[in-house]
């Protein structure tokens, strides 16, 4: 596709507006790179008109096309790896001790993107806590792309993803191979919920949590819409619950109800005393 002048500061602004993700004025080439191909299948020659086309058009499908291919989904299995060592050594032997009667564990995948990260939490329970086979366990994934949702239910990847921080045994364990992709078992498949959710808009389909996963997200707002989202957290995570946040993230200085806890191999956060 040609180069030409596009209104790379609208396309922010769409972007903060229905996402609350803030684009840095420099990064205009993220839209060349991932908006060209959308234009050229909308029918347009150049980014330029295609901007203008979104600009003088009611929100549509199109423009929420353009802000899924603008925001990175960027993930990998057991990604990090320090909070899933956490989640089975310290966190998950916790929970099932505090809530043997109710026997009922909700995890929560916020901005799953394309799905690994539900489906490490999924492996890793299957894997090391077979107690858990009769309780109510529930991963709740989401994400405000359903592009991305639409491939993390098929639970379908390349053999570059599978690679990214999967053990032989576990991919040979828990995946079968096609003719083109690995394919993740039913098994672990039906563990996980997916769901549409907008982390700026309302959270009201989710119940209470036993662990929030909200890891390399925060990095993406601006400070109020952190603190907003961070409001909204301590509302649905439980009082002995666990927030595990991106190696770059803090609640520091956001949100004083929040404490950060050092476990053994990781860093979380959970909710100050009353």
């Amino acid at each position: 596709m040609p180069n030409s002048s596009f209104d790379f500061e609208y396309l922010r602004h769409l972007v903060r507006e229905q996402s609350g993700v803030v684009l840095e004025p420099h990064k205009d080439y993220l839209a060349t790179l991932y908006l060209s191909e959308l234009a050229t299948q909308a029918g347009f020659a150049s980014l330029a008109p295609f901007v203008e086309y979104l600009k003088t058009s009611p929100l549509s499908h199109v423009h929420h096309q353009a802000i899924e291919a603008l925001v990175i989904h960027e993930t990998s299995f057991f990604r990090d790896r320090y909070p899933f060592e956490a989640l089975q050594s310290c966190v998950l032997p916790a929970l099932i001790a505090a809530r043997a009667m109710q026997k009922t564990i909700h995890i929560w995948c916020a901005a799953c993107s394309t799905g690994q990260e539900p489906y490490s939490v999924a492996m890793l329970i299957r894997e090391n806590f077979p107690e858990l086979s009769t309780w109510t366990v529930r991963i709740i994934a989401s994400d405000f792309s359903q592009q991305a949702l639409d491939r993390a239910e098929q639970g379908r990847y390349s053999s570059l993803e599978v690679e990214r921080g999967l053990t032989p045994k576990l991919r040979d364990r828990y995946f079968y191979k096609t003719e083109q992709s690995w394919q993740i078992i039913h098994e672990i498949q039906q563990m996980v919920e997916f769901r549409p959710l907008n982390l700026i808009q309302s959270w009201s389909v989710l119940p209470k949590m036993d662990v929030i996963f909200l890891r390399n997200v925060l990095i993406y707002f601006d400070v109020e819409t952190k603190r907003s989202i961070l409001n909204k957290v301590q509302t649905y995570l439980q009082q002995d619950g666990y927030l595990f946040l991106g190696g770059g993230e803090t609640t520091f200085h956001l949100d004083s109800r929040f404490e950060a806890v050092q476990g053994k191999t990781s860093l979380y956060h959970r909710l100050r005393s009353a």
